[in-house]
């Protein structure tokens, strides 16, 4: 049997146990899954969840930077408060 897998050099497998682990700790991190009383979530739905919230936080710092560009353009440049904004951008 000639597959893929055979011709991969040898990767450290992940235990069953230890995704349980690393699954326990993503549904820790999540508001909206941490929040529930049920302790019935799976596995799945707990990383469709991460995804949301992950892509939900890079919109919010996209939206934030924005903003703050916005702001820094309605300032002095050479001011003490734009070069706090220009270093909360980059």
């Amino acid at each position: 049997m000639s597959s893929r897998r055979s011709r991969q050099p040898s990767v450290p497998r992940i235990t069953d146990d230890q995704i349980i682990d690393l699954v326990s700790k993503l549904r820790q991190l999540l508001p909206e899954i941490s929040q529930r009383r049920s302790d019935k979530v799976s596995a799945s739905k707990v990383l469709q969840e991460t995804c949301n919230y992950i892509r939900n936080l890079h919109r919010e710092v996209d939206d934030l930077s924005e903003r703050l560009s916005q702001l820094l353009a309605t300032i002095d440049a050479d001011s003490p408060e734009a070069a706090i904004i220009r270093s909360l951008i980059m």
